[in-house]
């Protein structure tokens, strides 16, 4: 049996265990494209509770762990006592005497952490309103798998400073990489984040074409995050000038890659001369959350492994 492990931010992993997740991302995904059979979780149980929307997460979690040989549950707090007022650490202790572990895409990251506080299995956070670290984490690991390691690289961050952006800062500092940041005036990275993350990693820019110069990723998310569409106007306004375009792809290296957390806005946060151009490596990226989901359950719930 594993130590009881959360995975609620991306600094909850260390490098080295980081290494270990994507040795083991790189061995499933080889045995799922052979259509190998690898049931490491066989009868354990995966509780999914979305206060978000999803397409993404949901199927990646649920079809990974169908794929490890285990089950998944889906719980949406409409449907659930949580959504009528349950308190959180009630729910925690009830369902994790259910099962094995558990997924939570929700609002406010302080809902996770009272959840993880009363749970008695590994809770992963499948995305807050603060962090979104199993994106990240696929998003490397595809990287590295088209480009190698991150080490010493580049990554244009252009855009909103939301979860996507937190997760890369934080993933900076693990993995030893340079984050470069543009938003448009008034939606910089919030300064007690930029304090908490250190500067050794993170620069911020005004214009977002001197972010992405000399680049060896460019990256982007929707301009109108769940839980800020009230501020969508004003944001299309706001972000006009933050758009990924084949003219900023140029100013990156040559050899940059696209990525984007999807669902893309063609003609706002990205042209789709870049999103569906030869940089772009968005669906590898959409696909590696499956199999590096699957390695995380597997550290979480069994520890490391080796075959």
């Amino acid at each position: 049996m594993a130590t009881l492990r959360h995975y609620l931010q991306f600094k909850d992993l260390s490098r080295e265990e980081i290494d270990h997740l994507f040795e083991r991302t790189r061995w499933i995904k080889d045995k799922f494209k052979r259509y190998e059979a690898y049931h490491p979780l066989h009868d354990r149980t995966l509780v999914m509770i979305f206060e978000k929307a999803s397409t993404r997460t949901r199927l990646s979690f649920e079809a990974g762990m169908h794929q490890l040989g285990g089950s998944a549950i889906y719980l949406n707090t409409r449907d659930s006592q949580l959504g009528r007022g349950e308190p959180v650490e009630d729910a925690a202790q009830v369902i994790s005497r259910m099962s094995d572990v558990v997924m939570i895409r929700t609002f406010e990251q302080e809902i996770i952490e009272r959840f993880a506080a009363n749970s008695r299995v590994p809770v992963i956070n499948g995305l807050t309103n603060e962090y979104h670290p199993c994106q990240i984490l696929a998003d490397i690991f595809t990287f590295v798998e088209h480009r190698g390691p991150i080490q010493g690289k580049t990554v244009a961050w252009i855009g909103d400073s939301n979860n996507m952006c937190n997760t890369w800062l934080q993933a900076a500092e693990v993995l030893d990489f340079n984050v470069h940041v543009s938003t448009p005036p008034g939606y910089e990275v919030e300064p007690e984040r930029a304090g908490l993350y250190g500067t050794d990693h993170f620069e911020e820019f005004a214009d977002p074409m001197d972010a992405a110069r000399g680049a060896d990723l460019v990256t982007t998310d929707v301009w109108t995050s769940m839980g800020f569409e009230a501020e969508n106007e004003a944001r299309m306004k706001a972000f006009a000038d933050w758009q990924v375009d084949g003219e900023m792809m140029k100013v990156a290296r040559p050899n940059a890659l696209f990525m984007h957390c999807l669902p893309a806005h063609r003609g706002e946060e990205v042209a789709a001369e870049v999103i569906d151009g030869p940089h772009s490596v968005v669906w590898d990226e959409a696909e590696n959350r499956l199999h590096a989901q699957k390695a995380l359950l597997e550290f979480l719930l069994l520890g490391r492994v080796k075959e």
